[in-house]
């Protein structure tokens, strides 16, 4: 019953609208008590625009593992694996700056990355990028045969490299090694936030000073797998509200795991599926990237965008995934300031916008 409320809105009786009053009333009460349940929300407010976006000379767009908006409103950076699904032994930019219409005004990053995933940008306007193969992993093997993988980049948007994070093309679980990191987030202070790592990685969170210097970790182990709480199953992606409040798109479990700067677990929400990724603007809005729901990994789960209040939990818009699934859908997204959404198809290699047609 409440996986679709919307249903008993099309009666016109006096207690069908009496039952929708209680309904929201159950529906907001299981939200702010934390348990599980689809939430069922209005009517997709976006038209979808499928391959958005040109690369230089028309090449392919690669799988697209992070979008982030330029600091001047005008301009969103993509970040994609050369044109394929590797970047190890191309000589292709990965990450490029496009205009409002989709055009490429500069390309930068060749031969810096084997196989980039997470994507950050730092109050400065520098980058954050991490190398998520894990050990192992078979999309990682190019790069591991080049000295590459496993480390937390830093670059500014020239293409110059500031700082790395990491041994690069050596897997570990202590202070200096990482497996596969699957996101970054740098925080207003400075503090550095990963996820290490991706799938059959080291299922851990790490807090590291400016300078590099670790300074809290939560969960991990090489391939520690929990489903506790406050541990991980193939954290995914990371990003901070306005109040200081780290995010962890706990994967594997299904669930958002919400911390405070200490690394107190605050709150665990599950109305959002299997999030891949998450973004959150400055309106307090945030948008979750469900892209493996459904019969293999999420029974009983629509894949798709779902949209909701960041201090409530309440999911108030669901774009869905209309399409017969190919791999993996959307892990990947953000937001303009205008309201449109920019996410990247994984197993259609494909990057898309979202265009909002009603308010």
């Amino acid at each position: 019953m409440l996986r679709n409320p919307s249903n008993t809105r099309r009666s016109g009786s006096h207690f069908g609208h009496l039952r929708d009053s209680l309904l929201a009333i159950v529906v907001s009460s299981l939200v702010t008590w934390g348990l599980a349940i689809p939430v069922s929300a209005q009517e997709n407010p976006y038209q979808v625009i499928y391959d958005w976006g040109e690369l230089p000379g028309g090449r392919a767009m690669g799988v697209v593992t992070g979008v982030q908006p330029d600091p001047d409103g005008q301009h969103i950076w993509v970040l994609e694996r050369c044109g394929t699904n590797q970047c190890a032994g191309s000589d292709l930019n990965p990450l490029h700056k496009l205009d409002k219409e989709g055009n490429t005004v500069k390309s930068i990053g060749a031969g810096v990355f084997a196989w980039p995933h997470g994507f950050d940008m730092d109050a400065d306007g520098n980058f954050w990028i991490t190398e998520g193969a894990p050990a192992d992993d078979a999309r990682g093997e190019p790069g591991m045969e080049r000295g590459m993988g496993h480390q937390v980049i830093k670059m500014n948007t020239d293409g110059e490299v500031l700082m790395r994070l990491g041994e690069a093309g050596e897997s570990g679980d202590d202070a200096t090694h990482f497996n596969g990191p699957a996101a970054v987030l740098v925080a207003p202070n400075g503090e550095i936030w990963v996820a290490d790592g991706h799938r059959g990685g080291n299922n851990r969170v790490m807090k590291f000073s400016a300078g590099g210097e670790l300074l809290l970790q939560l969960g991990g182990g090489v391939q520690d797998t929990s489903r506790e709480s406050g541990r991980f199953n193939d954290p995914h992606d990371l990003k901070m509200d306005s109040q200081g409040r780290l995010f962890v798109a706990d994967r594997g479990n299904n669930r958002i795991q919400i911390f405070n700067q200490d690394g107190e677990l605050l709150d665990i929400w599950t109305q959002f599926g299997r999030p891949s990724g998450i973004w959150i603007d400055d309106n307090g809005t945030i948008y979750v990237a469900d892209g493996m729901s459904g019969e293999q990994w999420n029974r009983g789960w629509e894949r798709g965008i779902r949209i909701g209040d960041v201090s409530s939990g309440y999911v108030t818009e669901f774009i869905p995934d209309y399409e017969v699934p190919t791999g993996s859908g959307i892990e990947f997204l953000a937001s303009d300031a205008e309201g449109n959404i920019y996410a990247g198809q994984v197993g259609r290699q494909r990057f898309e916008k979202y265009v909002r047609v009603r308010p």
